[in-house]
């Protein structure tokens, strides 16, 4: 009898470029786990300048709250005047692009990771992620990997997106009446 899931054929070296030296992003966890994940409010300031430090490209006026998870710092670009909530996970396996004055609100997970679930092995299928001028993402909403919010869109609280958004819309997505997927 088959699987439908191989997970001891998954090779983790497959279907993801790191974009770093481990040495660097041994580094990185470090300083996530005592500036990024902390709940001491650290300022935003020292963050980004962390970030910068470690090739992310960061605007002027950027927030970013207390206990943030970024995966990869090399490979986020944020523009200016951006606020990024309390425990908003940004899982960059691919580049993450957040425009001019975005609101990222808490606990929300921008998931640029995925597997690809019609192969047993189940390899790697990240996308990139971007959010573009004057968005804003509503607490505690998911947004998978390929995805591009349109400019002035507001992603209502809890929302799923899994596809594009057109710009100038407010959007709810939930179980039952979320757009079509882009990878089937």
């Amino acid at each position: 009898m088959s699987s439908k899931v191989s997970l001891g054929d998954f090779d983790p070296k497959v279907g993801l470029e790191r974009g770093a030296s481990k040495m660097k992003e041994a580094f990185w966890y470090l300083l996530k786990v005592c500036f990024f994940l902390s709940a001491l409010p650290y300022p935003s300031s020292l963050k980004v300048f962390i970030l910068r430090k470690l090739g992310a490209k960061i605007g002027q006026n950027v927030i970013i709250k207390p206990r943030v998870n970024i995966h990869f710092p090399w490979k986020l670009e944020i523009g200016d005047h951006v606020w990024i909530g309390e425990e908003v996970f940004l899982l960059n396996f691919e580049v993450l692009k957040i425009g001019n004055n975005v609101c990222i609100s808490q606990r929300s997970f921008l998931c640029g990771g995925n597997h690809d679930y019609r192969v047993p092995s189940m390899p790697y299928r990240n996308g990139p992620i971007t959010l573009e001028d004057g968005c804003w993402v509503g607490a505690c909403c998911f947004v998978g990997p390929g995805v591009t919010i349109g400019k002035e869109t507001v992603v209502t609280v809890g929302s799923i997106v899994v596809a594009d958004l057109e710009e100038k819309k407010v959007v709810s997505k939930f179980p039952g009446n979320t757009t079509k997927a882009r990878w089937k």
